[in-house]
């Protein structure tokens, strides 16, 4: 698999970018908060839940999120890798930010239209857990804000940056890798239900391919946030 991240020489005969053990330990985790989402939406199924239950349910995904980050990097550092190496690419200029905001807007445009497509087809309609979760206030909105970027950033790091990478090299096959990572990132939205995890699925391996073939992060980075940010603020006017 094409990639930025250099294997340093004292690093074991296996070629991971961190221990079988660790990566093991991140699924579990993963699809752990996922059941767990699961579980909260089926106790929170009307749609009366108010701004106390979003903020805390914010403040839960961005501290989990972080964290999960945290523990990637400690697992890439033992085979001297860093978060910086994973995420890869640079902005030695601002028409750098420039190309690669272009790649991440024109990205969305065409993912969208296929997972549009897929909707469609699967006649898929948000779940009441989904309907809970979009912001009403002004302060909501901010959060929400701040939640986008967090996901952006973390959740690319987590799939595209680390399992990815790791999941390519435990097969031997930098598509397999892709695949299984945006097979984990589907089902790590179980509270979205089982035709969006499906649509999430294909997402993952959209962005998987994309950070796959800029050897970066950046680009789905961006496009990770303004999704998941403008999302949230269309969806607040159509799931009233």
């Amino acid at each position: 698999m094409a990639t930025s991240v250099t294997t340093p020489s004292n690093e074991t005969d296996s070629g991971l970018i961190a221990p079988a053990w660790h990566t093991a330990v991140v699924l579990v985790v993963l699809f752990g908060f996922s059941a767990l989402s699961v579980w909260r939406g089926s106790q929170t199924s009307g749609d009366n839940v108010g701004t106390h239950a979003r903020v805390v349910s914010y403040a839960v995904i961005m501290v989990w999120e972080w964290l999960t980050v945290a523990f990637i990097g400690w697992g890439v550092r033992r085979r001297g890798i860093r978060i910086a190496d994973l995420i890869a690419g640079s902005w030695p200029k601002w028409t750098a930010i420039l190309r690669d905001l272009g790649i991440a807007v024109l990205f969305l445009i065409v993912s969208n239209v296929v997972l549009g497509i897929m909707r469609f087809a699967l006649k898929a309609t948000p779940t009441h857990a989904m309907r809970n979760i979009i912001p009403q206030t002004p302060a909501e909105i901010g959060l929400w804000m701040v939640l986008a970027l967090t996901a952006g950033f973390c959740e690319e790091v987590i799939f595209r940056g680390y399992l990815q990478k790791q999941l390519g090299l435990m097969t031997r096959s930098a598509a397999t890798g892709l695949v299984l990572q945006g097979i984990v990132f589907g089902v790590s939205h179980g509270y979205q239900g089982a035709k969006f995890m499906l649509t999430i699925a294909v997402y993952g391996c959209l962005f998987g391919w994309l950070a796959y073939r800029r050897r970066s992060l950046r680009p789905g980075m961006i496009a990770h946030f303004l999704q998941d940010g403008v999302t949230g603020l269309v969806l607040r006017h159509f799931l009233k």
